[in-house]
């Protein structure tokens, strides 16, 4: 396992106070024996140790945390000073410098910030086409994934669960040292079909074999199941679904919703052959939401679909009221259903997460795939059977998961009510940890709907 060296205490020596600090990655992909880092948020008086990528020790990178603004930067590799020609750069007195610009809370995108789409063209469906002052914005401009962590394919199942148990992170891009490459990535939907898997009669896996069986041999078997083989009929897993730092964002959305993924890894190499790729972090549909959203957070009220309540656009699933049909019907559990029939719901549907109701249809909790990963905990995958522990049962397994992930101020369930404005719905899904929203009456909490992160961006794009 190797992961993202955040350094929290080499923040911008010139920032002050409260100001909000970016953590931001620097990478130096050409070699040396000792590489530092200098720039302006160092006041150019220190020089910042970078650290060699585990596996590709050519590859140098650190985090620095840097103030909102315009920055510059330069390498010092051997006791010479460089720049990176692959990246924005300016001549000034100095010498030539790479520039990097932050974004803040309340500032847009930079208009010289690299990227390749325009944001009306993205959100056209809530957008005055007629405006042409918007920013361009890709991959680059998302924030950062607080820990981004990749895995060796060779590492066994168990282990690389008890990793992503640990670190409190859902899905993890797969490293194979033999190519060189990320080849995938493993999340919440491989480890319950795994756990499926053990509980089938006939399986080829049992629990001993879990302690040993790596990912990779989990993955060419996936693709046995899922019927995946090449011209020859060999197993073919799934290729890796990635993009590159300056793809623009609406490529990317498209990528999440056509792959049916929770996000992406952003990858990059700054050589022409793909070699030494870095995994710079993760895009999700959470992040591109909240870059839209500091844009237009201070033109909100010019879009009259924002001020809509939900209930009378076509976004979401409902629960069909008495005399209405659904051909998307809502999923739901009760919590004494049992984690096997939960699972099989969630794999049938197609779908991240399925609300918990009492009898009377009242919204108790949530279960979602990213909770499959409490079971990593003291080993509980091998000491249950799916059918004999309840949901309620497992969500109290993982409360006392640490860090949580999906949480946020607190919370597991989110809400909204069928008043709400699109504009309020599209503000808490852009929060971190939050994929959708429960629709509940006000006062039962009675379940009428539910709106996901996917929802909004097929609204939006018009899918």
């Amino acid at each position: 396992m190797f992961g993202s060296t955040v350094d929290t205490s080499r923040g911008n020596s010139a920032a002050s106070g409260q100001q909000l600090l970016t953590p931001t990655r620097f990478v130096w992909p050409y070699g040396g024996r000792r590489v530092f880092l200098s720039g302006s948020f160092t006041r150019w008086t220190e020089h910042v140790p970078m650290s060699p990528l585990e596996g590709c020790p050519t590859v140098f990178q650190v985090i620095c945390n840097l103030t909102p603004g315009y920055h510059q930067y330069k390498f010092y590799v051997d006791g010479e000073w460089r720049h990176d020609e692959h990246q924005p750069f300016v001549n000034a007195n100095g010498g030539v410098m790479n520039t990097i610009f932050i974004t803040g809370p309340d500032m847009p995108p930079a208009a010289f910030s690299p990227s390749n789409m325009d944001v009306d063209d993205f959100s056209q469906r809530v957008v005055d086409p007629s405006q042409d002052s918007i920013p361009r914005m890709s991959a680059a401009d998302l924030e950062m994934s607080h820990t981004v962590i990749a895995l060796d394919v060779n590492l066994p199942v168990k282990q690389a669960f008890h990793i992503l148990y640990e670190q409190g992170i859902p899905l993890a891009p797969l490293w194979d040292f033999g190519k060189g490459q990320f080849v995938g990535v493993l999340g919440p939907l491989d480890f319950i079909l795994i756990l499926r898997e053990l509980g089938t009669h006939g399986s080829n896996l049992t629990e001993e074999e879990l302690e040993t069986h790596t990912v990779a041999a989990w993955k060419e078997g996936k693709a046995h199941i899922s019927r995946q083989y090449d011209g020859i009929g060999r197993p073919y897993p799934r290729p890796l679904v990635q993009v590159g730092p300056y793809d623009n964002l609406k490529d990317v959305a498209l990528k999440i919703l056509q792959n049916k993924v929770a996000a992406v890894p952003v990858i990059y190499s700054s050589l022409q052959d793909g070699s030494y790729p870095q995994l710079l972090h993760l895009a999700s549909l959470s992040g591109i939401l909240k870059c839209i959203c500091r844009y237009f957070r201070h033109s909100s009220s010019s879009l009259p679909i924002l001020q809509q309540p939900i209930c009378s656009i076509p976004l979401g699933t409902w629960v069909p009221r008495i005399g209405e049909s659904s051909s998307k019907p809502l999923a739901t559990l009760r919590p004494h259903a049992s984690l096997g029939s939960a699972l099989s719901l969630l794999v049938q549907a197609g779908v991240s997460s399925i609300p918990v109701v009492d009898d009377n249809d009242s919204l108790i909790d949530i279960y979602s795939r990213s909770d499959i990963t409490a079971l990593a905990k003291d080993k509980a995958y091998a000491q249950i059977h799916l059918d004999d522990m309840t949901v309620h049962q497992a969500l109290q397994l993982g409360q006392d998961a640490s860090p949580p992930y999906g949480i946020f101020n607190g919370q597991r369930c989110h809400m909204c009510l069928r008043s709400d404005s699109l504009g309020k719905v599209i503000e808490r899904l852009a929060n971190p940890g939050v994929r959708r929203l429960v629709i509940v009456e006000a006062g039962s909490k009675r379940v009428e709907g539910i709106i996901s992160l996917s929802d909004v961006f097929r609204f939006l794009l018009g899918l």
